[in-house]
């Protein structure tokens, strides 16, 4: 094959490879994950959590989101209110940008998503169940009943 033609044909095709399927371009290095807590059946509104990966931490108070940095590792929660607390863990799971790199992009591109965790994400609802003694259930401020 004349050298012209596979360097045109190359060209033409690398940046696809580069683009096509990419995790970090299709989806992100970040996604928001929702926390609710409950005890005995019941929401429990105001609970201190904390969300943990090999990323970074994050604080929030329930219910509430978080925008984290995806990883290949766990996301750990920890929740605490009073006596109580409650914690969870989830597994990160590939998503198909990550196989769409790896196919099209091969190993460099399936390295730079797994490395910066665009490659997983974690679910986007996650209730934590926390234990007995329950927290005081408060009603979220704007549905409080006024004296």
């Amino acid at each position: 094959m004349n050298p012209a033609v596979r360097w045109g044909a190359l060209a033409a095709v690398l940046p696809l490879a580069l683009v096509t399927g990419c995790a970090s371009v299709t989806s992100g290095t970040s996604q928001p994950v929702a926390i609710t807590t409950v005890c005995e059946g019941r929401i429990v509104h105001d609970v201190a959590c904390v969300l943990v990966n090999d990323k970074g931490r994050w604080d929030l108070k329930t219910p509430g989101t978080a925008v984290i940095q995806k990883s290949y590792g766990d996301l750990s929660i920890t929740c605490r209110a009073g006596a109580s607390s409650g914690t969870a863990s989830f597994v990160s799971k590939s998503n198909g940008g990550a196989w769409g790199n790896l196919l099209l992009g091969g190993l460099i591109g399936y390295a730079v998503d797994s490395s910066s965790g665009a490659g997983f994400e974690y679910p986007t609802q996650v209730p934590v169940v926390m234990q007995p003694p329950c927290p005081a259930i408060e009603l979220p401020k704007e549905t409080k009943e006024k004296p």
